[in-house]
């Protein structure tokens, strides 16, 4: 690390070094977006193809939150018996990368196992990703200068959703066209390759800003303690919440109602991922013209309609309009929901900060998931739990507006100079 980040004579030097690692984030997230299909998008299908049930993609979409929050409350004790955020990194995100290559192991195992064992694959790699979570984003804000941070925020998102679009389509052509189950096995080697690439990428970073030490001027904030904190948390998981909660069950209305196969999921994805890219591009200027908590509001208005859109579509055709809405607003939402609480957490507290913020998010990932997938396992019908989703998402957004203005009655108005964050 630089010394003395405040030397004019060092500015140029440290400038540079930010840059650098502006790209080499950009890098990391592009080579990681190429791994990402394969358990983002085609592990629920591969489940679906064993015949697992809904219940069991509901834990599969909500167990690796429970064991990454689990995990998550030991990031501050890794980080102080390491000299930096990006050394405490390595071992942790290396153990989460072998999520892409587990699965790959499925056909080894007894038809009555398999399952369970893509449960264990999503499951038990999620228990490094607790600390590795909390510590990249340490690293993040520690790799650029603050200045930098929406657009690098921007960029990755953007760099991404390309990355996992091509892979998605690559994938999908594969596992239609190679037999089973050697094409999933083919494909998740391969993902873990990619994943491992972006690894390297992140290690050749050099962090440029201090790191979070506490003073007597300024001492560590317990997180829970600082309203500056708790805004954000309760935004963040209201979002999660309900927008995970009909996620895990949208490939059951897709393979099981509408009749998709692989080939189809990859269209879907990309209409989806093409979206969120579009959508990454324009949401530093929407951001920077309604504020954080309105775009949020914004977004998870949109991924309603999406909601909407896939509850009452015929034909798979016309859910590529639920796919477009759900990646492009999502996305929007997502990019501002770290963003509103980076700009809240004090430089001298960030692991704490960070930390809890990650435990906020992984607990609503997996309280989100559950609701839907238990509501599947009841007699209503696929399109009633969607459509109910849809309004639970319809409710975040106009419950974060009215924390954007203020007031109830000044919801669908212009904010107040001083709610915009």
């Amino acid at each position: 690390m630089i010394e003395h980040p405040n030397d004019p004579s060092l500015l140029t030097q440290e400038t540079q070094q930010a840059r650098a690692n502006f790209h080499w984030l950009v890098l990391d997230i592009a080579l990681f977006g190429l791994a990402v299909p394969a358990t983002a998008r085609f592990l629920s299908v591969y489940a679906i193809r064993l015949d697992a049930s809904a219940a069991l993609l509901g834990w599969m979409a909500a167990l690796p939150s429970l064991a990454s929050l689990l995990t998550s409350t030991m990031a501050s004790w890794w980080r102080s018996r390491h000299t930096s955020a990006l050394q405490a990194l390595r071992l942790p995100a290396l153990g989460f990368r072998l999520s892409f290559l587990l699965p790959a192991f499925t056909p080894f195992f007894p038809d009555e196992w398999q399952t369970l064992w893509l449960l264990a694959t999503a499951t038990l790699p999620s228990l490094a990703a607790g600390i590795s979570s909390v510590m990249f984003l340490v690293m993040m804000r520690q790799a650029v200068l603050p200045t930098q941070l929406t657009s690098l925020l921007s960029q990755r998102a953007l760099a991404f959703n390309l990355a996992v679009a091509v892979a998605t389509l690559g994938f999908g052509a594969w596992l239609k066209l190679a037999p089973f189950p050697m094409n999933y096995q083919v494909m998740y080697v391969l993902a873990f390759v990619f994943s491992v690439l972006s690894l390297l990428s992140v290690l050749r970073i050099r962090l440029v800003m201090p790191a979070d030490s506490p003073t007597a001027e300024r001492p560590a904030q317990n997180p829970w303690h600082s309203a500056a904190f708790r805004r954000p948390a309760f935004v963040a998981a209201l979002a999660h919440v309900t927008f995970f909660s009909i996620l895990a069950i949208i490939p059951l209305r897709l393979v099981d109602e509408l009749g998709a196969d692989e080939g189809f999921m990859s269209i879907f994805s990309l209409a989806e991922l093409g979206a969120a890219a579009f959508f990454s591009a324009l949401t530093n200027r929407i951001a920077a013209r309604l504020g954080n908590l309105n775009t949020i509001a914004l977004g998870m208005a949109g991924t309603s309609l999406a909601g909407v859109a896939i509850a009452l579509a015929p034909n798979l055709p016309l859910t590529l309009i639920s796919a477009a809405l759900s990646g492009g607003m999502w996305t929007m939402a997502g990019i501002c929901l770290f963003g509103y609480f980076s700009e809240n957490a004090p430089p001298e507290s960030l692991t704490r900060f960070t930390t809890a913020y990650n435990q906020v998010v992984m607990l609503s990932v997996f309280v989100g998931p559950l609701l839907g997938s238990q509501l599947a396992e009841t007699p209503l019908s696929l399109t009633t739990v969607l459509a109910l989703g849809a309004g639970l998402r319809l409710i975040a957004a106009i419950i974060i507006r009215w924390q954007g203005a203020g007031s109830l009655h000044e919801m669908w108005h212009v904010p107040l100079p001083g709610a915009r964050r």
